[in-house]
């Protein structure tokens, strides 16, 4: 499969965002909690990514239950938090929703819903693909859609596997329907990949500006380096003008309170601009189709 390192090069596409916006906001919460590695999911043993135990390793046939209760806590509490924030500064969100993990939590469906979120998918189980047979991942994708769909009354529009494999992406392609994929850390602005028949539109996502790095050996020790990392690429993007910034949270993270109040700080930030456009990633999609049709 050959690979684009050249994009758009020194002259990206003029993004022309509405309203004359200089900058478009994307802020993604991944709900996750539930559908992660775990033996009461039938897989062969617990978690060991992307929490509060750095480094832990994976308990083969057993249940860790420390590890269970730190994702219990994004769907318990993190998530209502970050919830709160949001609506009551009426910031539009896209959930990247895990459909076992939606299945597990109708309560918070419901207010992503009420609060008009757009919920793209993010895969049917929180596990990485990277080794899992071309068949079971498309099957996956497949039964993803279906219990997105009777979840939220509607089929996904954009995709994130995340943890993805060689096949993601093509599979993504061949099953159709999807008005963006989000599996790219490649640019700054959307664009199309034409490697698999047809041309797919990617927005795509970061895991530098991503609460991620929180829980990372070689990320943020607290909610200030996070909120000053965030604010710089904001003001840098702003400044260079036509830019797109995504910003990726987690309940069981972000949604802590210590770090909840740099999300916060950011978020009024940005508000602070009157040419910034805090949209959801399907309003930025449609608009790329719009002014960049393939």
């Amino acid at each position: 499969m050959s690979r684009d390192l050249v994009g758009y090069g020194q002259f990206p596409p003029p993004a022309r965002w509405p309203g004359g916006a200089r900058i478009a906001v994307q802020f993604v919460i991944n709900y996750e909690e539930g559908a992660e590695n775990s033996v009461l999911n039938g897989d062969a043993g617990s978690e060991a990514f992307l929490s509060e135990m750095v480094g832990a390793q994976s308990r083969i046939g057993a249940r860790a239950m420390a590890m269970e209760s730190l994702y219990e806590y994004g769907a318990r509490a993190g998530f209502w938090r970050l919830h709160r924030l949001f609506t009551e500064r009426r910031a539009p969100v896209t959930v990247f929703g895990v459909a076992k993990a939606l299945e597990a939590n109708p309560e918070a469906v419901a207010a992503m819903l009420a609060a008009g979120w757009e919920i793209a998918s993010h895969g049917l189980r929180w596990i990485d693909y990277q080794d899992v047979p071309e068949e079971t991942e498309r099957a996956h994708i497949r039964e993803a859609i279906a219990l997105h769909t009777r979840l939220t009354g509607a089929r996904p529009l954009g995709w994130y596997q995340g943890r993805t494999s060689p096949n993601t992406a093509r599979l993504v392609v061949e099953e159709g329907g999807f008005v963006y994929d989000a599996d790219s850390y490649a640019d700054d602005v959307p664009y199309y990949d034409s490697r698999f028949g047809r041309r797919q539109l990617v927005v795509p996502y970061t895991l530098d500006a991503n609460d991620m790095k929180i829980v990372a050996l070689n990320g943020f020790s607290d909610g200030e380096e996070f909120f000053r990392y965030l604010r710089d690429t904001f003001d840098m993007l702003y400044r260079e003008g036509g830019r797109m910034m995504s910003v990726g949270l987690h309940g069981r993270i972000a949604g802590r309170p210590g770090r909840a109040l740099a999300v916060e700080r950011f978020l009024g930030h940005v508000q602070s601009k009157t040419d910034a456009w805090i949209a959801r990633r399907i309003d930025i999609a449609h608009h790329w189709l719009e002014a960049h049709p393939p």
